[in-house]
């Protein structure tokens, strides 16, 4: 794709330039010269590159799936993420957001290349680092000047020395003697909100080896962080770790208020209430303290997972996280148990309408998300479920076709339906009119799975109100 006229590259960089300034960003003039290719072009790639992109960094997205980058040349964005299509559709028309399938030919006109490609979980749980590593080799096969290779993906600790070895293997095959440098740099995006949190982050996290690396990295992220310059600078290891920990530990903060919830309804304590005594406490904070239905996406279930699993590659029980990943996956199930509960085992034949699918608002991603467990339980148990989700239809089509029906809109869900159970918190659930629900459903159940109601409000519209905790 090319720039249409200069008339346009005139607006649009202006346009850039306004843009940046609000954001309190600095031009650097020396980003001009400066490229940059980034491997996959998944949520990370994509938004990374993108990101990247809008300050000046001449960058080349690099994907092996054919299909994917003729959908990015033609304007079509694979993943919801909000933004992110004007902003790729931005730079791509001002010439500084390229696609293609062939990394070699971008390779020697770059100063870094990222690798953002998938590590899925394997069976035991540890990561599979099978994309990591090729993508590793392929760059060894082929440069031919100093270039760092920066792994962006979620890593185990270790993987840096394995993607050396590869790289150092193809030069020695090749009989090459070319220098080159490995870094960890993880993401820390969060689906819904990954633009701002790209564009103006709490923290860059970056391992490297030398300080060369380290100036080159430097003025990569600087005009990101030219206010207060939060690059955390560290050894490769420490880097690595620093991601798991993290989702480690919000992961452990979540399941530990289910844990609580539950016990509160056992006790009669209200969770809610809980939940603002100990946020109030600035050693604690209010973050990450809302009981619901589980956790999912594609970090916080399969980082818990793999770190448990490299713990015990290393001789070491991660007590804690297997407590966590327990509970989490048991939560999931936490609605399909209290309408079970409610109708005393007798489901067959009944209803349910399920508001949300994705496992958080603002994305389509459905990955191990608790719709997908509480869909599976409904409809072992003989219901008929209809769903409504305002951006995750086509993904769940995609993954369970016509097995649940597809609704187009929230009340047309609730229908007919014996019960109704909130499972994503979007914002057009958060003030239905329970009117209307109570005279379009067969019987008046609501089950709140991340408690956004008003319990007071949803009874004296005569529903039957269960929630977490």
């Amino acid at each position: 794709m090319t720039v249409k006229s200069s008339n346009t590259v005139r607006r649009m960089n202006k346009n850039l330039v306004k843009s940046a300034i609000s954001r309190n960003f600095v031009f650097q003039s020396y980003h001009k010269y400066m490229n940059i290719a980034i491997v996959g072009t998944g949520y990370v790639g994509l938004v990374s590159g993108a990101c990247f992109a809008e300050i000046g960094i001449d960058v080349t997205c690099v994907d092996i799936d054919r299909q994917k980058i003729e959908r990015l040349l033609a304007g079509e964005i694979p993943i919801y993420e909000p933004g992110l299509s004007e902003l790729v559709r931005r730079n791509v028309e001002a010439g500084r957001l390229h696609f293609t399938t062939d990394l070699c030919t971008c390779l020697d006109q770059v100063e870094v290349v990222f690798s953002a490609v998938g590590t899925p979980p394997d069976e035991d749980g540890s990561a599979d680092l099978s994309y990591v590593l090729e993508v590793a080799r392929t760059f060894g096969r082929h440069i031919r000047k100093y270039t760092i290779l920066v792994t962006k993906s979620t890593v185990p600790v270790g993987t840096a020395q394995k993607i050396k070895a590869a790289i150092q293997e193809e030069l020695d095959r090749r009989g090459e003697h070319i220098e080159f440098e490995v870094a960890s740099n993880p993401e820390f995006l969060k689906e819904g909100a990954a633009i701002k949190d790209f564009m103006s982050p709490d923290r860059v996290v970056v391992g490297i080896e030398s300080e060369r690396a380290r100036k080159i990295m430097t003025r990569l992220y600087r005009p990101f962080l030219t206010n207060n310059f939060r690059v955390y600078f560290m050894d490769i290891p420490s880097a690595e770790m620093t991601k798991y920990a993290a989702n480690a530990m919000l992961a452990t903060r979540i399941s530990f208020m289910n844990d609580i919830a539950n016990l509160c309804e056992r006790v009669g304590a209200d969770v809610n209430m809980v939940r603002r005594g100990i946020g109030s406490d600035s050693r604690i904070g209010k973050n990450f303290l809302y009981p619901g239905c589980g956790y999912g996406g594609s970090c916080f279930p399969k980082d818990v997972k793999a770190l448990i699993r490299t713990a015990e590659q290393n001789g070491y029980p991660m007590r804690v996280l297997q407590a966590v990943d327990e509970v989490n996956e048991a939560q999931k199930s936490i609605l399909f148990q209290k309408l079970e509960r409610h109708y005393g085992g007798a489901l067959a034949g009944k209803t349910v309408a399920l508001w949300g699918l994705s496992f958080k608002p603002e994305t389509d991603d459905m990955r191990e998300a608790p719709a997908l467990v509480v869909i599976d339980r409904l409809l072992a148990a003989g219901t008929t479920v209809k769903v409504y989700d305002p951006v995750a239809m086509p993904e769940c089509k995609r993954r369970l076709g016509d097995r649940v029906v597809y609704c187009k809109d929230m009340y047309e869900a609730a229908t007919d339906a014996d019960a109704l159970l909130l499972l994503t918190e979007w914002k057009e659930f958060r003030v239905p009119s329970f009117t209307a629900l109570g005279r379009l459903m067969k019987a008046k159940v609501l089950i709140d799975g991340r408690n956004i109601y008003d319990a007071e409000e949803v009874a004296e519209a005569g529903f039957i109100y269960y929630k977490i905790g």
